[in-house]
This record gives structure tokens, C-alpha cells and sequence, in this order.
């Protein structure tokens, strides 16, 4: 067996109910902490009420979008201003990808582009972060168990990554109910994106047995919870799409991505579109492509076999069709094609050459090259 490690937060709740166990446990680090939360601070309401009857000191900051450098480094500013003892994020990947960027660089002598990859220098932080909590209200992106966090870089056209292994949550805690009531198109958009999170490193040339245990079950529970919630409210759906989106983020975290999300960084840099959206829209095409490309009898071959027949069960159709029947499901419950998420046709072959530097990339289970990633997106649309 290849020798493989592990990137994990040290504490993981998951369960109903658990939330209410954050205030407790961000008190335990400091009485001074900075909350990140989405862009409706109702939602939050109830956190913060909590953090301050267990003693604590607390200001609140809005991710009102997807961070930006700009929206970065004014929250950055913020907290130093601030000096919390730790930094709690509440909200989707959005929140909690600014409460851990904020919170591993508001101890750090530099600035974000001293540590931000491919524009940046791409150095390791010179100090620890500050400690780090999170609360999912999405099940798509896995964030609160990654060790990076994506910032758009406008004046770049891309979005990057701030990466150290220490920025891992030090307490995660995944509680269903948090999702309950998310909207249609969001529940759709993360939830392929929690999907793609568990197919990538299934398929990917950097599996271990460890996230192989995660992702392959996770494949057909988050398609039959995905189809469900398409069709109403769900409570157990829920839960299951918040499982799988947690398995997602500890698999890609220790696994790597893929083509999906090679490409999806360059192209939501240039439009601005969500996250989930993108790679719900490309997951299809670029299994396709794999597919087509891998040697048969190859393990890539075999994985994306197991996959398609996988998707097939859960849709009703051929693992051979599969690929394209789930783009078709997708478009149909009204997931947007590329060009509708602002996509310039024209602009393919530039984005498909960023994306091929990209870290998912190298988890991709066959080479590709330019002309395979433009094709790619000439079929997501």
C-alpha cells in the first residue's frame, strides 16, 4: 500500500443540535472573537446572542460575496484593529473561506500577497493563525475541513488559494439543521458541488484507501439526496448532503481534485458566477473527457467506470450516458449552462491554459491539454 498522511480538523461535531454547542467551545479559546458570516446577518443573530451570554466580546463582519483580495484585506484591517483571541465563520464556502483567510492572516508581519499562490509569493505563514471555527449553512464546498482558503483576484481574472496546513478549523461543526430551508438554487449549486467534491478525489491519481472510504458511498447518497431535495424540503436529505459535503472537504483536502475545479477557479475569476454553479455545470462534461481519455482496464478507467455506474443507477440510465444524463438532470432542475454564467466563448483557450497551472489539476486522473479543457467547456455550454 503507498504511504499516505492525513490533514484533519482536531475536533469534528456533526449532528443536529450541535451548533449550540459554538459559543461554549469558541469561549474556551479567548473572550475576544470576530464572527465572519454571511451576507443576511439574521442568521447569525442567534450565534451572537449566544457568544455574548457566555462572556464573550464579539464583533461581526459580513462576507457579502465570495472574498475578493480587496474585501480581504479590509477584513483583515478590521480584526487586527479588533486583536480577537479567535475567529468563528458562520455561512457557506464564502464566510467560511474569509474567516479563515482573515484568521491566519491577521497574525502574520505581511500581507495576503505575500502568501496567496500563483499571483503571490506563495510563502508558507510566518506565524500560527489564530484559532479557527466554523459552521457550515451550505452542504456544497466542505470548507470547514480544508486548509485553504479561494480569493478572487480581479485585476488577475482568477481566483487562488491561501494554503497552510494550519489553517484547519480547530473545531468544525457540521450540524444539518443549519442548512434546513436553504434555497432552490443554492441547495442546487452546492450540492453538485458537494458531489464533484466526492467523485474528484475518488477518481483522482492521489486517492488512499482512507478517502476511498469516504467518497465512494458518498457518490450515490449525495445523488439520491441531491434529487430529493430538487423535489421539496427533506429533512433527512439534508443530512445527508451535509455528511457528504463533510466527506468532500476532508477527502479533497487529503485526495486533490481535479479537472472540475482546475477549471473552475480561472472561470469564476473572470465572471464573478458562484462557485457551485461552475462546477455543477462542468462535472458532467469533464467526466466525459476522462472517461474517453483513461486506458481501459487502467485503474482511472475503472474508477470512472464505477462512477458512471453509480450516476446511472441513481438516474435511471446507461453508465454510458451517464456523464451527459446528469448534466441534462442538472440543467433541467435549472443549474445554468457556462455562457448564461457569463462564460465569453472566446475566452476558453486563455482559461484552459491558467487552469492547467492550477493545484486541482494535478489530481486529474489522465493528462489533459488545452484543446481537451476547451472542449470541456464548449460542452458545458
Amino acid at each position: 500500500m503507498t504511504p499516505f498522511g492525513l490533514s484533519l480538523p482536531p475536533r469534528i461535531l456533526f449532528g443536529r443540535g450541535e451548533a449550540a454547542k459554538a459559543a461554549g467551545l469558541a469561549a474556551g479559546f479567548g473572550p475576544r472573537g470576530l464572527v465572519v458570516h454571511g451576507a443576511d446577518p439574521a442568521r447569525a443573530g442567534w450565534l451572537l446572542a449566544d457568544l455574548r451570554g457566555a462572556g464573550c466580546t464579539v464583533l461581526a463582519l459580513p462576507a457579502a460575496g465570495e472574498p475578493d483580495l480587496a474585501m480581504l484585506e479590509a477584513a483583515v484591517t478590521t480584526a487586527r484593529d479588533f486583536a480577537p483571541d479567535w475567529v468563528l465563520a458562520i455561512g457557506g464556502g464564502a464566510a467560511l473561506d474569509l474567516g479563515k483567510a482573515v484568521a491566519a492572516l491577521v497574525p502574520a508581519p505581511g500581507g495576503a500577497m505575500d502568501h496567496l499562490e500563483v499571483v503571490g509569493r506563495g510563502l508558507p505563514l510566518a506565524a500560527a493563525p489564530l484559532p479557527f471555527l466554523a459552521l457550515p449553512t451550505t452542504a456544497g464546498t466542505g470548507a470547514e475541513a480544508t486548509k485553504n482558503a479561494v480569493i478572487g483576484l480581479p485585476a488577475h481574472g482568477r481566483k487562488v488559494s491561501l494554503r497552510d496546513d494550519r489553517m484547519l478549523a480547530r473545531v468544525a461543526i457540521v450540524d444539518p439543521g443549519l442548512t434546513d430551508g436553504c434555497p432552490r438554487g443554492v441547495t442546487l449549486a452546492s450540492g453538485l458541488d458537494a458531489l464533484a467534491q466526492v467523485i474528484e478525489p475518488y477518481v483522482s491519481s492521489r486517492a488512499t484507501p482512507f478517502t476511498d472510504a469516504l467518497t465512494l458511498p458518498a457518490i450515490a447518497q449525495g445523488l439520491a439526496a441531491l434529487t430529493r431535495l430538487m423535489q421539496g424540503e427533506d429533512p433527512a436529505a439534508r443530512d445527508a448532503m451535509a455528511w457528504v459535503s463533510l466527506s468532500g472537504g476532508i477527502a479533497l483536502a487529503n485526495a486533490g481534485l481535479g479537472a472540475v475545479h482546475g477549471l473552475a477557479g480561472p472561470i469564476g475569476g473572470v465572471t464573478g458566477a458562484a462557485h457551485g454553479a461552475i462546477c455543477g455545470v462542468l462535472l458532467g462534461p469533464v467526466l466525459s473527457a476522462n472517461r474517453a481519455s483513461a486506458p481501459r482496464g487502467s485503474q482511472a478507467a475503472n474508477r470512472l467506470d464505477k462512477v458512471c455506474e453509480i450516476i446511472g443507477a441513481g438516474l435511471g440510465c446507461d453508465p454510458e450516458t451517464a456523464p451527459g444524463a446528469l448534466a441534462d438532470w442538472a440543467a433541467k432542475a435549472g443549474l445554468p449552462r457556462l455562457t448564461a454564467l457569463g462564460l465569453d466563448p472566446d475566452r476558453r483557450p486563455e482559461i484552459a491554459a491558467s487552469a492547467l497551472g492550477s493545484s486541482s489539476m494535478r489530481g486529474n486522473p489522465v493528462p489533459m491539454g488545452v484543446p481537451d479543457l476547451v472542449a470541456v467547456m464548449a460542452a458545458a455550454g
